[in-house]
């Protein structure tokens, strides 16, 4: 971990620097995400990464930037909400692969977050365990417009007459609906379109661990 420099009042840069920084805001704006240090050695005209990272830790020294060296994708500009949350690489869940070292992206949530309409709700029971979806996970779920352009097998919440809603995968084939669980152990509900009523499609499973 890396402490932040004071912001409130950074200290003036020189030309090189400052020339650095406008290009980097430039860049982070346009792309949502650090370049690497070959990108700002050819931005600049530079051959050589030295200078590009001593005006980095000129910049960081005078609370323009947070950077960890060596790290170039780590730069962030002070002062500015970080756009998402850094990828850092892969994980392995079988065998070992290399430690990353580099932050290759960032996920942005708020194009999930700002979905109109969007809701949660909390998952009761195995029923979709063979989808990933699991007992006291929370599911973001889209209000659906037209259940008629669902693309068969949509992960969706439908309200079932008489019995409340339910998460399942949405089938639908002339006027009857099936709604299939991903657990052998349950049986599909087939029932009349009219009895159905779909609340929302999935777009995100939410997991504290």
């Amino acid at each position: 971990m890396f402490a932040s420099p004071a912001i409130a009042s950074p200290e003036p840069l020189t030309s090189a620097q400052q020339e650095l920084y406008n290009w980097l805001e430039g860049y982070i704006h346009q792309h949502r995400h650090s370049p690497s240090i070959r990108q700002m050695m050819e931005a600049m005209g530079l051959r050589s990464p030295a200078p590009i990272q001593s005006r980095l830790r000129h910049l960081q020294q005078k609370g323009w930037i947070t950077w960890q060296e060596g790290q170039a994708r780590t730069l962030q500009l002070l002062g500015e909400k970080a756009a998402g949350i850094p990828v850092l690489g892969a994980v392995a869940a079988g065998g070992l692969i290399e430690t990353f070292d580099d932050v290759q992206e960032r996920l942005d949530l708020a194009p999930v977050l700002d979905t109109r309409g969007l809701f949660a709700l909390t998952v009761n029971g195995d029923s979709m365990v063979e989808a990933h979806i699991a007992d006291g996970d929370v599911v973001l779920m889209e209000p659906v417009a037209d259940p008629a352009r669902l693309r068969d097998g949509t992960i969706v919440c439908a309200q079932v007459s008489g019995s409340g809603t339910t998460l399942k995968h949405f089938h639908r084939s002339g006027g009857e609906v099936r709604l299939e669980a991903a657990n052998p152990a349950y049986a599909p509900i087939v029932l009349p379109a009219e009895e159905v009523v779909v609340q929302g499609r999935l777009l995100a499973v939410w997991r504290q661990v």
